[in-house]
């Protein structure tokens, strides 16, 4: 009975978190950039896998509640901080798969590559859930080639904001900035067999998306 009762209470507290994100986040002055062409191809029945670096994943959660008619898929960690952040992402209209690179990562990724192929629309973290940062995994290459789907880097730049002492420098915008959120163009990071194109297609990706990271 009172592991039931904190299981409650901690579902309480989550949804309680997922509006005080919601909240704060509408006080950004949000501007939204390239969003218009892997759109369109989504609309004409195209696959869209749109990426992040863990450092600024969170400054988007307030616009893509706007995706939720699509019913994307979002992989996240089966850890403590990840249930969190599963409770949120559902609560945005997401479907989450829950696994990791450390855990039940092949699993989920077949998961995510058949939801994928259905629903046509997902969301990935690129360096993963401990990093290393500015490394872009391979799961990214692997979902993006077995589904069909282009890949749509996008970067969150913020006028003031906070950095925080962890291992990716996380990035909370200051209540008032202006947010930007710039998608770029769209990528085929398809790579055939051969284990030296993958790791090409791999590196080709990181090179594209490490000018988006915050150093400080």
């Amino acid at each position: 009975m009172l592991k039931k009762y904190r299981y409650k209470l901690t579902d309480h507290l989550q949804d309680f978190l997922y509006y005080l994100i919601r909240a704060y986040s509408w006080t950004f002055r949000f501007h939204v950039e390239n969003e218009a062409p892997w759109m369109n191809h989504l609309k004409q029945g195209g696959r869209i896998l749109i990426c992040c670096w863990h450092q600024q994943f969170f400054s988007a959660i307030r616009h893509f509640k706007t995706y939720a008619p699509y019913h994307p898929a979002l992989m996240i960690s089966q850890s403590k901080d990840g249930d969190i952040i599963a409770r949120i992402a559902e609560k945005t209209g997401w479907h989450t798969v829950r696994g990791s690179s450390s855990r039940d990562g092949s699993k989920a990724l077949r998961e995510m590559i058949e939801y994928l192929k259905n629903s046509r629309f997902a969301g990935h973290v690129v360096d993963g859930p401990r990093g290393p940062a500015g490394i872009v995994k391979a799961g990214v290459i692997k979902l993006a080639e077995a589904s069909g789907a282009l890949v749509v880097p996008f970067y969150i730049s913020a006028e003031r904001a906070w950095y925080f002492n962890s291992w990716d420098r996380f990035m909370l915008p200051k209540p008032f900035s202006r947010v930007t959120l710039r998608f770029g163009e769209m990528l085929d990071v398809s790579s055939g067999p051969s284990e030296d194109e993958f790791e090409r297609q791999r590196l080709r990706l990181e090179e594209i998306m490490k000018p988006g990271l915050h150093v400080m």
